[in-house]
């Protein structure tokens, strides 16, 4: 049976509290990490931020802090705004989160 679909055929809809959210992963984290770098390097404010990507301070924070990850629909607001920005963002995070899954001594390249 297809994910959201009942037997009768019908659309189902999957009870999940308000209140729980998701733990953020390591890709996440390594996200959010760098996110707050780049705001801190161009002397952006959080609050300033996410009102220029259409989020309200308190969702965007609770993201930054880790509290919850972002959503790929976060994400694509995020690219959208900060433009050349993003290269460097997503390159560092990817680089933050190989690096720390590599056991200690191990290099792996990092070209396919």
């Amino acid at each position: 049976m297809p994910f959201g679909v009942s037997d009768s055929g019908t659309d189902s809809i999957v009870d999940v509290p308000a209140s729980k959210q998701p733990e953020s992963g390591p890709l996440a984290r390594a996200f959010a990490a760098e996110l707050r770098a780049a705001l801190a390097r161009q002397r952006i404010s959080a609050k300033q931020f996410a009102l220029k990507v259409g989020l309200t301070p308190a969702y965007f924070n609770k993201r930054l802090r880790d509290d919850a990850p972002f959503t790929l629909n976060d994400v694509e607001k995020i690219i959208a705004t900060m433009g050349a920005d993003w290269d460097s963002v997503a390159q560092t995070a990817i680089e933050t989160l190989r690096a720390a899954s590599q056991p200690d001594g191990e290099s792996e390249s990092m070209e396919r």
